[in-house]
């Protein structure tokens, strides 16, 4: 029997048994070496040879992950491994550690209950870090550390045993900081999740040269740090692999401290699933019950040449085989299962059966996307995944020919559902498709995958940045009336505070939720009692209150009013990009008695004109997207890099050196920052590294605003000419 397939059959031997079953994610920064320590892990446990494993990068299984010495997109792949004589299934996933591809962290995290967090010994906790750990922490995903590249203190920074345990602290010290600030607020953590050496929660060791340590190891193999240096200068890298492998390390922490689905879901289900607590599938979700109804959460979308579109996820209840037919939220009619798998790295092993607990490859739920929720009875469909970053830049994309355009447009939706960080918008009718994403990275590796994988010529446009709009003042009573005259709405509109956006971005705040629910949580971000009882609708991060007081025909026409709200909020008076963080009251309505005359076509743009007409009379103003910006650089070279990003309207806001770099830290505009890679490399002849995050939108400064919507409404196609009500910018 082949090793794989007795591996296979390992796995299926141990998916019953949700008590020695470990679902984790290995997550970082970009480079701190996640891919090589999988590999490490996959040799370890018998699947890829000893001798390629770092630099094999077996996850990487797409061409242009292999090229460019990235991560993309998360990889599953399940393994064993003995932990004091008992077998374990270890289902893992690796997931991209640059910023543009973090919707694939967000949605590993919620199939999995522990993420193994990995940091470079010489950089330490970076942003990425910090934004991975909030993802973990947010889905109650439980963290431990593993310090990676250790060998470079010793052989580049020629640091001994003392200057290294300072160091190795200080970056323990940083992630606990972390860990702590976010788990202050999660009730239903009880106990400490900051990590530790003495309670065996952190590694240390080198990804590339395949050793590791931690306190448990070196106490079984007599091991220090000072027979590590030793080894590590004699170059007796090998004889370190064999004494102490990274991957029994590895792997016994994950068996020891990372919890089981049995201990895991009670805590969890709560967090992502706001359902009846007492209902029947409540109870064998939290049991892990493998004879309960099914329930799976779908996580990722993959494309197979052969096989067609796989929905991979978590089992939370029942179990998923061969021919069942199945709900997937948020569409009519039921899918039939065509075939269940489990993840074996780049490939897929089908199996009859994968029960709770589990990680499973299914094919046949031709309706699910990433977030869907999969379920045998209809259900309340878990908290959708919400993604810390929205799309900040855009691209047009056209097939070069003609007759490419079907296969296209079907390709994008795909992309779509692939993907929920993109935002695709298709017209029809000039064949141009727009592609909205995290960055230039995101967008570009789309359209190449469009090219290599789909095998269709495209053109795409320049990167087009995406703004906001927002008011910044009380607006004063706007009345708006329908075309007929018979219809009257008055609206005032109000800037909401920073903190409720904040909510709604994080989904502590939606409709979904139920009322009381809301209320509570809008009255802790700061509003008031009335006006979060009133709460009518919630679209992006605005909200629309009816302040209303018994109107004849108001309850009949809401959704109409609503419909126009949306409608105004998402196309801007000032260039029709979405606005946000605008609190609109609905007053008064004064509405004809015969519904013929308060039908659509009277009552959306009655409710259109007044929101627009409120918004530009609370000052309504462009906001850009920034971007955090983190250049390491010697300092020789500091100057340049700072005048880099003082160069791109950007601050910066702190200088410090960290062992024989400078690090310069500040703000950007990401219109800006569009070509800083081949700007800083040459201003720097190639030696500085940085890294950039989304920091959220800020408002446009004036001088540039009557510019830049200018511009837009010129490539919109729209009039030129503001509405006249506009002169205060």
């Amino acid at each position: 029997m082949g090793r794989r397939k007795k591996i296979v059959q390992e796995c299926e031997t141990l998916m019953d048994d949700p008590e020695h079953i470990r679902n984790i994610a290995i997550a970082a920064h970009v480079d701190h070496g996640k891919t090589t320590l999988t590999d490490n892990l996959l040799a370890g446990a018998g699947m890829i040879s000893d001798d390629t494993a770092g630099e094999q990068l077996a996850m990487d299984t797409e061409e242009d992950e292999q090229e460019r010495g990235i991560t993309i997109d998360a990889a599953n792949v399940s393994m064993t491994h003995e932990y004091e004589d008992q077998n374990h299934l270890i289902n893992l996933i690796d997931t991209p550690g640059h910023v543009d591809f973090g919707g694939d962290v967000t949605r590993a995290m919620r199939a999995v209950d522990g993420a193994l967090v990995v940091v470079d010994a010489v950089e330490g906790a970076m942003p990425q870090t910090e934004t991975v750990l909030r993802q973990a922490l947010r889905e109650g995903v439980k963290p431990t550390l593993f310090i990676n590249k250790v060998d470079r203190l010793i052989s580049e920074l020629q640091e001994g045993p003392q200057e290294m345990q300072e160091r190795l602290l200080s970056v323990i010290h940083d992630v606990n900081e972390l860990i702590r600030g976010m788990t202050e607020e999660m009730d239903e953590i009880d106990d400490d999740w900051t990590v530790s050496v003495e309670g065996g929660t952190v590694g240390f060791g080198s990804a590339l040269y395949k050793w590791g340590v931690s306190m448990p190891s070196m106490q079984r193999t007599g091991m220090d740090f000072g027979d590590i240096i030793e080894l590590e200068r004699a170059d007796k890298r090998q004889e370190l692999h064999e004494r102490t492998p990274l991957s029994d390390v590895v792997l016994d922490m994950v068996c020891e401290h990372f919890p089981n689905p049995l201990d895991a879901q009670p805590r969890r289900i709560p967090r992502i699933w706001r359902g009846d607590a007492d209902s029947d599938i409540a109870e064998t979700m939290r049991l892990v019950d493998e004879d309960g109804e099914l329930v799976l959460m779908v996580t990722d979308i993959g494309i197979d040449p052969h096989a067609g579109e796989i929905a991979a996820g978590r089992v939370f209840s029942g179990t998923i085989e061969k021919g069942q037919e199945l709900y997937v939220s948020g569409t009519a009619g039921k899918n039939r299962v065509q075939s269940v798998g489990i993840y074996m790295g780049g490939e897929r092993e089908e199996v009859d059966h994968v029960p709770a607990g589990n990680i499973a490859a299914v094919t046949g739920l031709k309706d699910a996307i990433a977030g869907s929720t999969v379920s045998s009875v209809e259900m309340t469909p878990f908290e959708s995944i919400e993604h810390i970053s929205e799309p900040v830049i855009t691209k047009s994309v056209e097939a070069r020919n003609m007759d490419d355009l079907p296969k296209l447009i079907e390709t994008l939706q795909q992309v779509a559902k692939e993907d929920p960080t993109i935002q695709i918008e298709i017209n029809e009718e000039t064949g141009e498709h727009l592609i909205s994403g995290q960055g230039e990275l995101h967008l570009e590796v789309i359209g190449q995958r469009i090219e290599r994988n789909q095998g269709i010529p495209i053109n795409t446009g320049e990167p087009i940045v995406v703004y906001r709009e927002a008011p910044q003042e009380a607006s004063q009573e706007v009345e708006g009336v329908s075309p007929n005259r018979h219809n009257k709405f008055y609206i005032t509109v109000q800037p909401l505070s920073d903190d409720i956006v904040d909510e709604i971005q994080l989904g502590n705040v939606s409709m979904d939720m139920p009322e009381l629910e809301r209320r509570e949580a809008l009255q802790e971000a700061g509003m008031d009692k009335d006006t979060s009882q009133n709460v009518e609708q919630i679209h992006g991060t605005n909200i629309l209150i009816d302040d209303t007081k018994g109107i004849q025909h108001l309850n009949e026409t809401m959704e109409l009013v609503v419909e126009g709200l949306e409608e105004a909020l998402d196309d801007g008076p000032l260039a029709a990009e979405p606005v946000s963080g605008a609190l609109i009251r609905l007053h008064d309505a004064k509405l004809h008695e015969d519904t013929i005359h308060r039908g659509p076509a009277q009552v959306i743009p009655a409710v259109r004109e007044a929101v627009h007409r409120a918004l530009i009379d609370g000052e309504i103003r462009l906001l850009e997207p920034i971007q955090d910006v983190r250049i390491d650089v010697p300092s020789e070279h500091m100057g340049a890099a700072s005048g880099e990003i003082q160069g791109r309207r950007g601050r910066v806001d702190d200088m410090y050196q960290e062992g024989d770099l400078m690090v310069i830290e500040g703000i950007a505009p990401v219109e800006e920052m569009i070509g800083f890679s081949s700007d800083i490399r040459s201003a720097t002849e190639g030696r500085a590294s940085w890294n950039t995050e989304n920091a959220g939108f800020r408002v446009l400064v004036d001088n540039l605003q009557p510019e830049k919507i200018t511009e837009i409404r010129e490539r919109k196609g729209m009039k030129l000419e503001l509405p006249p009500s506009v002169d205060y910018i």
